[in-house]
């Protein structure tokens, strides 16, 4: 009989969090506690999360957070590349391996919400070698996806 797999979320959580830590220290950008709260936020599932659903989620002891606070502490997020922005669900997720020069491909399952991200060299060679065809110099790209998991599947 096979062993049944497992996923200890809250281990997950917090590798992220050292990642991170460890990540803005090297490169000397400050972690601070509220931008580490929204990266907790954003790993609290391996769901898209929007912006407003980060600010509901914060503690509300005293002065409530600000969208704007949040959206700057995503940027920040974003930039150091703790989390990637989801353009087609405005909502971002943790990046599993920040630190690493990667391009942004999503698989994002239609049904439960479901992100699995992919670094195809492949498909990112595939995507220059289309954008130099045409005279174009790719900088940046990012592939989302949309479909229905295995998880999901009839």
């Amino acid at each position: 009989m096979a062993a049944v797999k497992t996923h200890d979320h809250s281990k997950c959580v917090d590798d992220a969090l050292r990642v991170a830590e460890q990540l803005c220290a090297k490169q000397g950008l400050r972690l601070t506690p509220l931008r580490r709260r929204v990266l907790q936020l954003v790993w609290a599932s391996h769901r898209p999360v929007g912006a407003y659903e980060v600010l509901e989620s914060l503690p509300t002891s005293g002065k409530r957070a600000a969208p704007p606070t949040v959206y700057r502490a995503l940027e920040f997020l974003m930039e150091a590349g703790l989390v990637h922005r989801l353009d087609s669900l405005n909502a971002y997720v943790g990046c599993p391996d920040p630190g690493e020069p990667h391009s942004g491909q999503f698989l994002i399952c239609r049904q439960c919400r479901h992100v699995t991200e992919i670094d195809a060299s492949s498909v990112n060679a595939k995507v220059r070698a289309i954008a130099a065809d045409n005279g174009f110099t790719a900088e940046q790209q990012v592939l989302e996806v949309k479909g229905i998991c295995a998880d999901c599947q009839p």
